[in-house]
């Protein structure tokens, strides 16, 4: 079982649900894809690091055999290729590695070269397995190192998967979804929190994902988030009170489930429920 864990922008508590419900299943895997700032591993604290580099292909000039004819250039969306003083100039730091402009060229003046663009650690924690995705700072895209994330896990029959997801709605959160069983998305109770939620709401939408909300930082008072979602008939999947204690607990890297019983019950009441929205969905979307 995959649940994906989606939230329109950084700090709406996203890491929060995904570690701990990670940490209260016992048996599962962890998977950080938000590769340009994870932090899934500050709280688990995994041991026996493994880590692999991940490469891409990027085009290499033969200038003798280039003849100036822009073909690559026209072709390349990023603007990566320029020919600058009869010179053609590949701009690695834009490319994307989609390798078009090598099957293109008439002359085959573009060879591919490898260019490491970030790495893959793995470690555990406990019972849970944790694999973190980190990319170099300043690369184009982290969609490699999130496939290489999604692919290096080894499923088992009795393990449950959550995929922490990148904050946001574009192509590295679809590639981090797309084989989910199940998306979690979490809401803060403001009005920004609502058109955050929006996003990714049509997102899941669009993939035709099952999904349900977990409403975090809840106050006593009016919570637009809550309201979108009832206006939406979207499943509340739970409610995660605003506590100083949780947020101190998370600040400081901790756990908490691992420390506190009453967030352990939480995270378990919550755990139960997606089991079962799964299971439900499974039953009648076979």
């Amino acid at each position: 079982m995959r649940i994906a864990v989606l939230s329109g922008k950084g700090g709406t508590g996203k890491t929060l649900v995904s570690v701990n419900l990670a940490a209260i299943a016992k048996a599962s895997t962890y998977i950080d894809c938000d590769v340009e700032e994870p932090n899934g591993h500050l709280l688990f604290k995994p041991e026996g690091i493994q880590e692999e580099e991940i490469p891409v292909k990027i085009p290499k000039v033969n200038h003798e055999l280039c003849n100036g004819c822009r073909k690559c250039i026209d072709f390349c969306k990023f603007n990566a290729l320029a020919y600058i003083k009869n010179k053609l100039i590949v701009f690695d730091e834009v490319c994307h590695s989609c390798g078009g402009c090598i099957m293109l060229c008439p002359e085959k003046a573009l060879i591919e070269k490898e260019k490491i663009i970030g790495k893959v650690q793995k470690g555990t924690s406990n019972a849970v397995t944790i694999y973190t995705g980190i990319l170099n700072t300043g690369e184009a895209s982290g969609i490699p190192i999130i496939k290489r994330l999604l692919a290096e896990e080894n499923p088992e029959a009795n393990k449950q998967t959550f995929i922490d997801c990148p904050p946001g709605s574009a192509c590295i959160v679809m590639e981090s979804i797309k084989d989910a069983d199940y998306c979690i998305l979490v809401a803060e109770p403001t009005l920004f929190g609502v058109h955050n939620l929006n996003m990714v709401y049509k997102l899941v939408k669009l993939f035709n994902k099952p999904f349900g909300v977990v409403l975090n930082k809840c106050l006593e008072e009016e919570n637009p988030a809550e309201k979108f979602c009832l206006e939406k008939n979207i499943k509340i999947l739970d409610r995660i009170p605003f506590d100083t204690n949780l947020g101190t607990l998370n600040s400081n890297a901790k756990i908490a489930v691992r420390k506190n019983k009453k967030y352990r019950d939480m995270f378990s009441s919550l755990l139960k429920t997606v089991t079962k929205e799964v299971q439900h969905e499974t039953i009648t979307n076979p």
